[in-house]
């Protein structure tokens, strides 16, 4: 595959220095805009290939979709189940895949990132072979990268394993295995490795429009970078690049008018709420899946930080930089809880301790109104003007999706480097991580268990770095890391890492 020409740092930039860097530099390969996950994919897909790589960021990374997520690694069972009904080849290839990524993703984040079981109660004979053959398709379609083989569970072991569940006519369950991991701290992770490869990378940094020149060839105006603005300073400059790609998520659309006012819309976007309830509404290792909710959609209930996640929606929205979950989504949600689990538990309005809404950028004809039946699928387009747009698409599939947007880039572009390297690269804090490391920074540090692993959990190999900076407690243990809430595992030195 070549070797890796650009100076791996040993200290990250300041982003002081990342911004000179992208002011001063005569002219990038290419220019990202957009610091989510597909947007710090192909920054590292793309200094990665040798080409010298900016990405600007208007908000904080992972600060809109890419953070509220349902915070699962998938292929898909729900696209299989549909690849199967309908015959369709497409979706049955998008979910291989998902699951080739999927395993990518557990290997080369091993700290952020973890296989889990999810329990799938049936309560009818019938269902028990119609979603014991989905599922084991579901394995069948991983191969080699199947994480571990499906299986079935008698009632009472399911009830064993969760007694909160309806027993009225339960059969049994089936239960599969799909990743999880932290969204935020992911797409944060593809971000600092591409910095560490020299990207230049900026957050807080909004284009303010596209700069463009004539090309002496055909004399077609072609983009040739971004006027950017720092938005806590205000002071605005120019980014000068080959290639610009639109990495934007929901806010796809606007960048393509900033290039050609008369672009339509590509991007329908549809809303997924999430609420946030006690961990008791879930097993402690364990996710639940209502396959069928009373409007046709699926439900994911998932131990999340010793609570449960719950979600997700699914209806058409309007664009916002800070999507509220609506009312009735968060009923909606609540009804289906109460629908699955036992007639004793009183499910209430008040258990619900947070919620969050992402809008996915779904790619379609912007007249359909029906957001459900649109493939979860992405498109890669060049413009007239060059400017790359990479849309649509899921965070399980960010890193192919970065390769095949560098593709058409170089192609378009004519910018060389070489074929991608992200297969199996290895993200920030991954390299030194083990599942015993917490117990080296508890016993090297004198650091309480949960804040160790926690650490050890979000910082990976790193977290010695954050360990290094905690300050004595002047007790006898913990020997240091003050709290700075005593319910939870976060201490003074996390605020000063970040």
């Amino acid at each position: 595959t070549g070797e890796l020409k650009q100076p791996f740092k040993d200290e990250l930039p300041t982003r002081q220095a990342q911004l000179s860097t992208l002011q001063d530099t005569e002219e990038f390969d290419v220019l990202v805009v957009g610091g989510g996950a597909t947007g710090s994919g192909c920054a590292l897909d793309a200094v990665t290939r040798n080409l010298k790589t900016a990405l600007v960021e208007r908000n904080d990374f992972s600060s809109g979709t890419s953070s509220r997520s349902t915070k699962l690694i998938h292929g898909g069972v729900r696209y299989l189940q549909k690849a199967i009904m309908k015959l369709d080849y497409e979706q049955y290839m998008m979910v291989k895949e998902a699951l080739h990524e999927r395993s990518n993703l557990l290997d080369i984040a091993p700290h952020l990132s973890a296989p889990l079981p999810i329990m799938l109660p049936v309560y009818k004979w019938w269902q028990l072979p119609y979603y014991w053959a989905g599922i084991k398709m579901y394995d069948l379609v991983a191969g080699g990268q199947c994480l571990k083989s499906s299986y079935v569970l008698s009632k009472n072991k399911a009830l064993e394993l969760f007694p909160m569940l309806k027993k009225d006519k339960l059969v049994g369950a089936i239960v599969y295995y799909d990743g999880q991991h932290n969204d935020a701290r992911m797409n944060l992770a593809i971000a600092l490795t591409a910095a560490r490869h020299g990207a230049a990378i900026a957050n807080y940094t909004e284009v303010v429009h596209l700069l463009k020149k004539t090309d002496a060839g055909t004399g077609k105006e072609k983009v040739c970078g971004a006027r950017c603005r720092d938005v806590i300073t205000g002071n605005e400059f120019d980014v000068r690049a080959k290639c610009v790609i639109n990495a934007t998520g929901p806010f796809t659309d606007s960048l393509r008018k900033m290039d050609d006012g008369k672009n339509t819309n590509i991007c329908q976007p549809s809303a997924g709420v999430h609420i946030v309830i006690p961990g008791y509404y879930s097993p402690d290792n364990m996710g639940l899946l209502d396959p069928a909710t009373s409007d046709g959609r699926v439900i994911f209930f998932l131990p999340w930080e010793k609570m449960t996640i719950a979600g997700t929606t699914d209806t058409p929205t309007d664009i916002t930089a800070h999507p509220i979950p609506r009312e009735e989504d968060i009923n909606f949600i609540l009804n289906e809880v109460r629908n699955y689990l036992s007639p004793d538990v009183e499910v209430r309005r008040g258990d619900v301790l947070a919620a969050w809404s992402g809008i996915r950028p779904l790619v379609t004809d912007p007249n359909s109104k029906d957001t459900q039946s649109i493939c979860r699928n992405h498109i890669v387009n060049v413009s007239d003007s060059g400017l790359v747009t990479i849309a649509g698409g899921k965070w399980t599939t960010y890193r192919s999706m970065a390769e095949e947007t560098l593709d058409a880039a170089v192609a378009a572009h004519r910018l060389g480097g070489g074929p991608s390297k992200t297969v199996g690269l290895v993200l920030e804090g991954g390299q030194d991580w083990s599942p015993t490391l917490y117990i080296r920074l508890v016993q090297d540090y004198g650091l309480e268990n949960e804040v160790a692993q926690h650490l050890a959990a979000t910082y990976g190999g790193k977290a010695f770095d954050v360990a290094k900076m905690a300050r004595v407690t002047g007790k006898r243990w913990p020997i240091v890391g003050n709290r700075l809430v005593s319910e939870f595992p976060y201490i003074e030195s996390l605020s000063q890492d970040a």
